[in-house]
């Protein structure tokens, strides 16, 4: 689901994180509930601009229901404090990136454009034609932009290295990694596992000892899945073993693909021994997102992989029936957690718009990722579409009804935390999470690789991915023994066109870096 990473090159070693981890929890409801710090003088200074309102055309998606109308008091506030007149095109994000790529290639491009899709064939040819402006010496100008994690900006650095795009930002800590049920833990007397062995072994105690207590063995340890060219929801586990995200390890200086290590024959190992023993759904390689959802959501599978705040959706449904449900998400195992990208696309401005409203347009950015501008473009306007309950933003049925959330595609602000709340968390739930991340960022690793780009694998990529992770699924539910994927890598080694994506992906590396 990761837009920004998939014409990257990640062979099937590449772990669908960052991009699960955005589309499915950045924006399916999830809100800070951090209480504003509105800067009162933000407000004066945006509401006595001099001069003529801006006129700014934007293309942009939404994850409500519908847009929000052309005439709601939002976005005439937003017009007001920002000294603005936005014309926005809302498109769905069920067909963003086609919108995205025909409006690109028609020339016609709006003054601000959303592009999920951060390295597209298209937007790096546009790039290196001077197609757009560059940000790379002027962000910092702008305080509140300037507050983005530095991974944030360097994971959407073109070939030359420059940025041309202003992060959609999302936090780089909280993303996809296990959760599992704390309340079974504690009923057969098991702590929360540190490792991978450990997690087996809970993962054993899950599906033969009766967790749930009816007297059935009708539960499993891990609910996951595999796509057809990747390790899907089963790629943490790969990951882990590594200890690195993504498809390519960085080791003195160069990247090598993580099918080549031994590790990845462990993680293989591993899910075997597990699906052997029925700890994994008899179906992964052929389920569907939501069937595996579904387990977790119904009580059957005692863990899943999602983000931080994403486990309160299982928990909240059980808790309807079992008061005393819990799925709680892990800090890391064998020392070892994911670093997101920090980014959910970027906001481009084509040449075509002069310097100075390119600079008018940054300042409307930098106010929406400010605390007053975060606040007004996800929640409204107090009172009319929210309320703060200690500290919790609590929203009313207008703010759904007027589709007032959709703002958040053009304002947000970075916040750490973000991943730690989901609308309806108790207080010592959004506590917990918080310390969960805090844990996480002491070890996360970042994917090295996000952005490079290697002409070759445009070419012969798709297919070799699909042949790769074939070979894996074969080798997880034992058609073909460990050897096998011993002689596929040996051959995947030495293969023409394999090693040629590899040095061509080294080669982006050290221009990008340089």
């Amino acid at each position: 689901m990761n837009v920004q990473r998939k014409l990257s090159v990640m062979l099937t070693g590449a772990l669908a994180l960052g991009a699960v981890l955005s589309a499915c929890g950045s924006d399916s409801g999830s809100q800070n509930p951090a209480a504003s710090g509105t800067s009162v003088q933000q407000t004066e200074q945006a509401s006595k601009a001099p001069g003529k309102p801006t006129e700014i055309s934007i293309m942009t998606t939404y994850y409500t229901p519908e847009p929000p109308g052309d005439d709601n008091a939002v976005l005439k506030e937003i017009e007001k404090r920002t000294n603005t007149k936005l014309k926005i095109t809302w498109v769905s994000p069920n067909n963003y990136n086609d919108k995205a790529n025909v409006t690109l290639a028609s020339g016609d491009i709006p003054d601000m454009m959303l592009i999920l899709d951060t390295f597209h064939p298209q937007v790096r040819t546009m790039t290196a034609q001077g197609a757009f402006w560059d940000f790379t010496a002027i962000y910092k100008d702008y305080p509140n932009l300037a507050k983005y994690p530095k991974d944030t900006w360097n994971n959407l650095r073109q070939a030359d290295g420059k940025n041309y795009g202003v992060p959609r930002v999302r936090p780089v800590e909280g993303g996809l990694f296990p959760y599992l049920r704390k309340d079974w833990l504690d009923k057969l007397g098991l702590k929360a596992p540190t490792n991978m062995d450990e997690l087996y072994t809970v993962m054993k105690a899950f599906t033969e000892k009766d967790p749930d207590g009816n007297g059935k063995a009708d539960t499993m340890g891990l609910s996951g899945y595999v796509n057809i060219d990747n390790m899907g929801y089963l790629g943490w586990v790969q990951a882990v073993f590594n200890k690195t995200t993504g498809g390519w390890k960085l080791e003195n200086g160069k990247l090598s693909s993580v099918d080549f290590t031994p590790e990845t024959r462990e993680a293989l190992l591993w899910l075997n021994k597990a699906y052997k023993e029925k700890l994994i759904p008899e179906d992964f390689s052929v389920m569907k997102h939501t069937q595996a959802k579904d387990l977790v959501i119904s009580g059957k599978a005692g863990a899943f992989a999602d983000t931080v705040e994403a486990a309160w959706e299982p928990t909240a449904a059980l808790r309807k029936t079992i008061p005393g449900a819990d799925y709680l998400p892990l800090p890391s195992l064998n020392g070892y957690t994911a670093r997101e990208m920090g980014s959910f696309g970027m906001y481009m401005i084509p040449k075509s718009v002069p310097e100075a409203k390119m600079k008018k347009i940054l300042e409307f950015l930098d106010f929406g990722s400010s605390d007053e501008g975060h606040e007004l473009g996800n929640y409204g306007i107090k009172g009319t579409y929210f309320t703060l309950e200690d500290g919790v933003y609590k929203t009313t049925e207008q703010q759904a009804k007027e589709s007032i959330a959709a703002y958040g595609q053009l304002f947000a602000k970075y916040d750490k935390y973000f991943r730690a709340y989901r609308s309806g968390i108790p207080k010592d739930v959004w506590e917990r999470n918080k310390k969960i991340i805090d844990e996480r960022e002491k070890v996360s690793v970042p994917d090295y690789a996000i952005g490079l780009f290697s002409e070759t694998s445009l070419k012969v990529g798709p297919e070799l991915n699909k042949k790769t992770q074939d070979m894996k699924t074969k080798v997880i539910m034992g058609k073909e023994p460990i050897t096998a994927w011993d002689d596929y890598v040996n051959k995947l080694k030495t293969d023409a066109d394999f090693v040629k994506i590899s040095n061509e992906i080294n080669e982006s590396y050290k221009k990008r870096s340089s």
